[in-house]
């Protein structure tokens, strides 16, 4: 059995760690399927509110293993870019549920990029972020051309993607480039912190909200209010939306569903 993801669900929230440490968490056709499948059981699953995605070891991923795309009879990019990377990032973006990337040691290549892909990106402040593409004369995949430009501007995407230096996590938070820095020893209780709060929040809501956020970056305004308005209906139709409204006029905390 692939043991290169290793998956766990405690309170709603489920946890996908890559686990190949031996070769910095990188990434080879096996790991991408497994990872994938990981995903899709974390979006047809109910029980699941908010997923974690860590690596295990001293990195979180170190992008595509070498060893493979070296070796006789290797795929070729276009099946490995697809399959392994373009199909991950393509679930990460897709889920109607938070994704949290708890973002444990490097992230390099590829797999900076799949920490980028998450809603919330939280990592130790040792951290480092590698656009390691030009150091072998490649470009930024795994959705990395399409984002970094909206996170942090154009002129500091084009200097990540063509120098490929390393970016600290403190430095990646005041840029916007991830949602916060954390202190190594603070970590693990940080993300748990928000993994928790988010699983106990209205997550079908949330869900909708991170539709309106994909589709926004692709529409105008005008056609893009009438998303809002139909993607509202459906909030408003929610369990959620119904015990939302009766804890407010009963003047208690509410307890949501995901529904």
């Amino acid at each position: 059995m692939d043991q290169s993801i290793v998956v766990s669900l405690e309170d709603g929230v489920c946890t996908i760690v890559l686990n190949r440490p031996d070769v910095f968490n990188s990434f080879n056709q096996a790991m991408g399927k497994a990872f994938q499948e990981a995903l899709d059981a974390c979006a047809e699953d109910s029980a699941v509110r908010c997923v974690v995605i860590t690596g295990n070891g001293r990195a979180f991923c170190a992008g595509q293993d070498l060893k493979e795309v070296t070796a006789p009879n290797a795929p070729d990019f276009t099946d490995i870019v697809e399959n392994t990377y373009n199909q991950s990032i393509r679930r990460i973006r897709g889920m109607e549920k938070p994704v949290i990337g708890a973002i444990n040691g490097v992230a390099a290549g590829a797999g900076a990029n799949i920490a980028l892909a998450c809603d919330l990106t939280i990592a130790k402040e040792s951290v480092k972020f590698i656009q390691a593409f030009s150091k072998i004369g490649l470009i930024p995949d795994s959705g990395g051309t399409w984002m970094l430009p909206r996170l942090v501007g154009m002129q500091r995407a084009t200097a990540m993607a063509f120098f490929g230096e390393p970016v600290l996590a403190a430095e990646a938070e005041a840029m916007g480039l991830i949602y916060k820095s954390v202190a190594d020893e603070a970590f693990d209780a940080e993300v748990k912190l928000v993994a928790e709060r988010l699983a106990n929040m209205p997550t079908y809501g949330l869900g909708l909200t991170k539709k309106a956020f994909n589709l926004g970056l692709e529409s105008d305004l005008t056609s893009h209010l009438t998303t809002e308005r139909d993607l509202q209906m459906l909030a408003s139709q929610s369990e959620d939306y119904a015990e939302g409204v009766r804890a407010f006029l009963e003047k208690r905390s509410p307890t949501f569903k995901g529904k």
